[in-house]
């Protein structure tokens, strides 16, 4: 695991946080204390995968999101609840949505079909994206150093780890996801 880290560690976590963010970063930062990863490095990798996976989605909203929902209205139904509420709260979705774990696609490809300018979401995902990769970091950074994690613990127990940090994450966006659908059938 060691030499596989030293190898591909930051390449890994770069793809790992494009597709999987918050599980990627904790793994990656838990180990940063051992000196396996660097902290700035780290940082880095998880801001920029996840980047690039939100201006991915961004984009295809942008482009192709709203003739894609015109053909169907039954999508499109189920999609303007949560552009409805994107408008009302833009701005606190904006500087947040990087941390409502399990919207990791749609509310990317809302802020594009939204018509916000191209260079008002570079601010908004370049700031959040910043504030997210550093967070996380600190946090399995805290996690690995107050556990005592070492790299042959994810290699001897990989699928419980996973299974740790995704739950935590999945009952994070659980409770974010409870809070949001309640604040839209308010409004």
């Amino acid at each position: 695991m060691e030499n596989f880290l030293d190898q591909y560690g930051y390449l890994a976590l770069l793809v790992g946080t494009f597709f999987e963010g918050e599980t990627a970063i904790l793994m990656a930062s838990s180990l940063i204390y051992r000196g396996l990863f660097d902290f700035p490095l780290t940082i880095l990798a998880a801001f920029l995968g996840s980047f690039i996976s939100d201006w991915i989605y961004y984009l295809i909203g942008r482009l192709n999101g709203k003739y894609f929902l015109a053909k169907r209205p039954k999508l499109e139904a189920k999609v303007k609840p949560v552009t409805d509420f994107f408008h009302t709260h833009k701005l606190q979705i904006l500087f947040s949505y990087r941390f409502l774990y399990g919207f990791r696609v749609i509310i990317p490809l809302v802020v594009g079909m939204s018509g916000i300018r191209p260079i008002a979401y570079l601010f908004y995902s370049t700031l959040t994206g910043l504030m997210w990769a550093t967070m996380v970091s600190t946090a399995g950074y805290w996690v690995g150093r107050l556990l005592n994690l070492q790299a042959k613990a994810f290699e001897d127990y990989f699928i419980f780890i996973v299974l740790g940090f995704a739950t935590f994450g999945l009952v994070m966006g659980y409770i974010i996801r409870k809070v949001a659908i309640k604040k839209m059938e308010v409004e």
